[in-house]
């Protein structure tokens, strides 16, 4: 299994990062995402505990279900189908209030299940997509977010690093 983090500070209020990043249909403002639906209805919120989500990105097709529900602080899925096939344990996202606005960091626990090949796949070919998609849909959430903040009347904004940090 191969953790894939990728960090970003989004110049918006924490409840508006959380509402925007994990209404997935947001997600097809990014180019790299081509349809996101949310199938099935949470316990207590449209994208809550037994949501079920479809996407299909351009790296494939992905149906997760939603395990932890926790506004504005946390979500986290579990992939439980996709194509091509990949083994998933975790995906999370925790967000948290810093100066500028709301750090997001967004983890997923994968590997391609193929005999022998499946590490160095993982490592060397879903990583850099998987990772590249992340920053792309967080770039996107701050484009979006920030001109919002921005737009309203009255509100000044300190803007915070744009630049993404990624860890194993």
């Amino acid at each position: 299994m191969e953790t894939m983090t990728v960090e970003r500070v989004i110049a918006a209020p924490i409840e508006e990062v959380f509402a925007w990043l994990t209404t997935t249909t947001n997600y097809t403002n990014s180019p790299l995402i081509l349809r996101c639906r949310l199938t099935r209805h949470g316990e207590t919120a449209p994208y809550g505990v037994g949501a079920i989500r479809s996407h299909l990105w351009l790296i494939g097709w992905f149906r997760e279900r939603i395990t932890r529900y926790d506004p504005p602080y946390a979500t986290e899925y579990v992939v439980e189908r996709s194509l091509p096939s990949a083994r998933h344990e975790l995906g999370r996202m925790t967000f948290t209030e810093v100066d500028g606005g709301t750090r997001v960091c967004w983890t997923t626990r994968a590997e391609i299940p193929v005999p022998l090949l499946g590490p160095f796949l993982t490592r060397h070919v879903a990583r850099p997509i998987i990772t590249r998609t992340f920053r792309n849909i967080l770039d996107t959430a701050n484009t979006v977010l920030s001109s919002r903040v921005r737009s309203k009347p009255g509100v000044r904004t300190e803007h915070a690093p744009t630049n993404g940090a990624e860890s194993q």
